[in-house]
């Protein structure tokens, strides 16, 4: 049986399903296809729009899939969306009433609209499945942890009407033990402190990654006030309070300075992260020692959201509840494109899913066959040179061993927030200076932030402190100690506690990647790399050629490997080679000229260059690029369209490759 899982809303390329639709509706958009319970292909739509944790209708994620596979979609058994009909329809409705001029459409339509217009196949009421979208959560991470029965957590922002389920898994049949309704929900509270601390949606990671620098003594009564822990795993948060306003107001009137997005972070600041990562600790353990002990259950699978919070799964680890503890990859709502489509398989009919342990991923498209690769890395040949390996990996260690920071892209993307392997950007986990010097070269990001560790599996005991219980390290899930006397020497992944979050990899997971980390070990003594996503701060990881040279020519990467190509800069300065390359106004591009306002006369005017989502950039440019922006047709390279506009290459250059830096606009070989 073959079941396409879908997660993410219905907006279409280059508009949203209403206006100003907010970024935390039906948010993750992602396609997985099944095939008699194995996944055969897997891919977030942001791989493809270029836009993080996009809302956007997944329908480039859906082609890729099935071009993965080799089927058509009129192959297909089923289509499944990771939530039901009706809570979609009367979310739907809520919109729908705020903007009266949008026509009213509701969910199952909306899927079938796309299919018809984008593939032309007419998708049947009896093979579209809605699920619950915490029953999607759970059945993903179960299917991928190999385990013949378990405990399971769902822990994430809500679903319906809940925002925790706990469920007992034997013999692939889900029985519900407890709901923590939305007005518990952990996933908010850790947002509401995200965005007093400047952050938004999506950057809860980064409050976890701060919280070692801060003391949570300080906030720890005040944090401690906003929940009560009850019996039998129960907990609340602030009686009578809506999750919404539960943390602003509250820690406002008790004296903390909120920061606003590109400010310093206080110690006040440092601390209060602290105490709130110890605060969903401790109730997430709170929850998990009543059910662990009332079910005797020895195996955990943990899904939704708040799984990607690394710390809590380390101290998961180290609080011995369990014998095994399995985190699916993408946890998050893409994930749940996964579930879907093993539920809705169960509901058609499907036979019963292999019991067998996930080691990989890497469930997205390749980059291509070695002729694919060697072609269009040929077309970028105005601004790159590259030569084939016999054995890359002897090369790429050697470059690694010497200092270099490479990008490294092999085979099929990985499913997910994290680089496996992949899609990485790789250096040596040594000087503590490589840490600053990627923020600095690549990533642009708040300097507090770690990196991560791979290491082979033959030597992460010697260099971690890995607990007792059973834990699958592949999927860079969990942060542990590193071993005192080995955190001097991996200066550039040791978090300022003295931690890491670690990626074990042996041949089974990612032969390529296992050899290179050995070969490098071989080399230095120390078989660790840093691994990182491949990507600046503008844009989701990347997915294909053009977006790996492109994140190449718009970096200080040293050196960027293709498969068994071996590629580097024409020029020290890529600006320079713009002239040749063809630029495009990506779907959500807007170029708009502004008139100044005054009190007696009208102001200057001046132009802008944004992107059409919510909370994406806008930036102004000068009239003369505005100009050369205006007649872009996706057709003409640089050079030609400047002499159109009337203006002089060198004028515009410059700012024409941030705005590609950016990623405001692509540039590509003609």
């Amino acid at each position: 049986m073959l079941v396409l899982g879908l997660s993410g809303n219905f907006s279409a390329r280059d508009s949203d399903l209403v206006p100003l639709m907010p970024d935390q509706l039906f948010h993750d958009s992602a396609a997985c296809l099944v095939r008699d319970g194995e996944v055969i292909a897997a891919v977030e739509e942001e791989r493809f729009n270029r836009i993080k944790k996009t809302t956007k209708f997944p329908v480039n994620a859906i082609r890729a899939c099935l071009d993965v596979a080799g089927v058509t979609v009129d192959q297909l058994d089923g289509v499944a969306y990771y939530f039901p009909e009706e809570f979609v329809d009367t979310t739907l409705n809520f919109f729908y009433t705020v903007h009266p001029k949008v026509p009213t459409v509701y969910c199952r339509q909306l899927i079938k609209q796309w299919f018809a217009e984008e593939f032309d196949w007419d998708l049947a009421d009896d093979k579209l499945v809605f699920t619950p979208h915490h029953d999607a959560h759970a059945v993903a991470a179960v299917a991928r942890s190999g385990m013949p029965e378990s405990l399971v957590l769902v822990l994430d922002g809500r679903g319906e009407e809940n925002s925790g389920t706990v469920y007992r898994e034997a013999g692939g049949q889900l029985e519900k033990l407890a709901d923590y309704p939305v007005f518990k929900s952990l996933g908010m509270l850790y947002l509401n402190a995200t965005q007093l601390l400047g952050y938004g949606f999506g950057d809860e990671y980064k409050v976890m990654g701060l919280a070692p620098y801060g003391d949570p003594a300080p906030f720890r009564d005040a944090v401690s006030s906003l929940y009560l822990l009850g019996d039998k795993g129960d907990y609340n948060l602030l009686p009578n309070m809506t999750v919404p306003d539960l943390v602003g107001p509250s820690m406002l009137a008790r004296g903390i300075t909120p920061r606003r997005k590109g400010e310093p972070f206080t110690q006040q600041h440092k601390d209060f992260a602290a105490a709130t990562q110890e605060a969903l600790e401790k109730i997430v353990l709170h929850v998990l020692t009543h059910w662990a002990e009332s079910t005797g259950l020895s195996r955990l699978c943990f899904g939704g959201g708040v799984a990607h919070n690394s710390t809590l799964n380390g101290n998961i680890l180290r609080s011995g509840l369990f014998r095994e503890v399995f985190v699916h990859p993408a946890s998050h709502d893409a994930g749940a494109s996964e579930g879907a489509a093993f539920l809705a398989a169960d509901q058609l009919g499907g036979a019963a899913r292999p019991v067998r342990r996930s080691r990989t991923a890497s469930s997205g498209p390749a980059l291509g066959t070695e002729a694919e690769v060697r072609d269009r890395l040929g077309a970028w040949g105005a601004v790159v040179d590259f030569e084939r390996h016999e054995d890359i990996v002897p090369v790429a260690a050697g470059l690694l061993a010497d200092g270099a920071v490479l990008g490294w892209a092999q085979g099929r993307s990985e499913f997910g927030p994290r680089a496996l392997g992949n899609r990485s950007i790789i250096a040596d986990a040594r000087p503590a200076e490589n840490q600053t010097r990627i923020n600095a070269m690549v990533k642009q990001r708040e300097s507090y932030r770690p990196f991560a560790p791979v290491v082979t599996a033959e030597a992460a005991a010697d260099f971690f402190d890995l607990p007792a219980t059973e834990a699958n390290y592949d999927f860079m899930s969990y942060v542990v100690p590193v071993r005192e006397e080995r955190r001097p020497e991996l200066g550039a992944v040791t978090h300022i506690d003295g931690t890491a979050r670690v990626q074990v990899v042996d041949p089974a997971a990612n032969e390529r990647f296992h050899r290179l980390v050995a070969a490098f070990g071989e080399r230095t003594g120390t078989p660790v790399l840093l691994n990182t996503s491949f990507n600046n701060n503008a844009e989701p990881i990347v997915q294909t050629i053009d977006d790996v040279v492109t994140c190449y020519l718009t970096t200080d990467l040293d050196y960027l490997v293709v498969e068994d190509f071996l590629v580097r800069r024409r020029s020290a300065d890529p600006s320079a080679d713009l002239d040749t390359l063809v630029p495009r106004l990506r779907p959500v591009t807007r170029l708009a000229r502004r008139l100044g306002t005054g009190a007696v006369a009208a102001g200057p005017a001046w132009h802008e260059i944004s992107l059409d989502y919510a909370g994406a950039p806008v930036t102004r440019v000068s009239e003369g690029l505005f100009t050369l922006l205006s007649v872009v047709d996706g057709v003409r390279a640089v050079g030609e369209l400047a002499k159109e506009a009337g203006v002089a290459p060198d004028e515009v250059r410059a700012e024409l490759y941030e705005l590609w830096q950016q990623r405001y606009l692509t540039l590509t070989p003609a």
